[in-house]
């Protein structure tokens, strides 16, 4: 009995003794690995040392769309979502929409808001007028357009020139003009809604 007790110590001895150093070799070797590839890692991110070739992947900043790109695309997906969710006739016109606005230098969000207080974004509005903005709509009087781009290009020019030019720029500036009589909750949905163009 003793002999067997004896020879398991043994065994287990030489076991230790022989695989503790190979496993601590191969973790080391691993380690040094780790420690290595990460330094690889940080030195080809790295802004401050350009080494050997490890650039030579990454593109030219000529091959780099401008934020502007990105920004107007953006605004005419946020007009054309917002369209959308209210299932407007405006939709196929976001661009329209963000190109006039950007022509005379009008917030892009200020045409839809107002589309959406005075017509629920054209879902009300007087049959084949395209008018879909109460603009120049009093009494009997209604003014017509012959298409939706017509209408667009038309109100936005005439808010950009009558109204932001003369110092008009705020929703409840504008509200003191086009809708004179109103108590100043146009002013605030307006607001509202360009909030949701955000």
């Amino acid at each position: 009995m003793q002999l067997l007790l004896l020879m398991r110590k043994i065994i287990l001895s030489i076991s230790f003794f022989t695989f503790t150093p190979i496993l601590l070799s191969i973790s080391i070797v691993y380690f040094l690995f780790l420690s290595y590839n990460s330094r690889l890692h940080k030195g080809l991110i790295s802004h401050s040392s350009n080494r050997g070739v490890a650039f030579a992947a990454l593109p030219s900043a000529e091959n780099v769309l401008g934020d502007s790109i990105i920004s107007k695309d953006a605004r005419i997906e946020i007009v054309r979502q917002f369209f959308a969710r209210y299932k407007s006739p405006l939709e196929p016109f976001a661009s329209n929409v963000v190109k006039d606005a950007d022509k005379y230098g009008l917030d892009f969000r200020l045409l839809p808001a107002i589309a959406m207080q005075e017509s629920n974004l054209c879902q009300k509005i007087i049959t084949d007028s395209y008018n879909c903005w109460g603009f120049g709509i009093y009494g009997n009087k209604v003014t017509r357009f012959d298409s939706y781009p017509e209408a667009i290009g038309t109100v936005t020019k005439t808010l950009a020139t009558n109204y932001i030019a003369g110092g008009l720029n705020t929703p409840e500036e504008i509200m003191k003009k086009y809708t004179p009589s109103n108590n100043g909750s146009w002013a605030y949905s307006v607001n509202y809604f360009m909030e949701l163009l955000q």
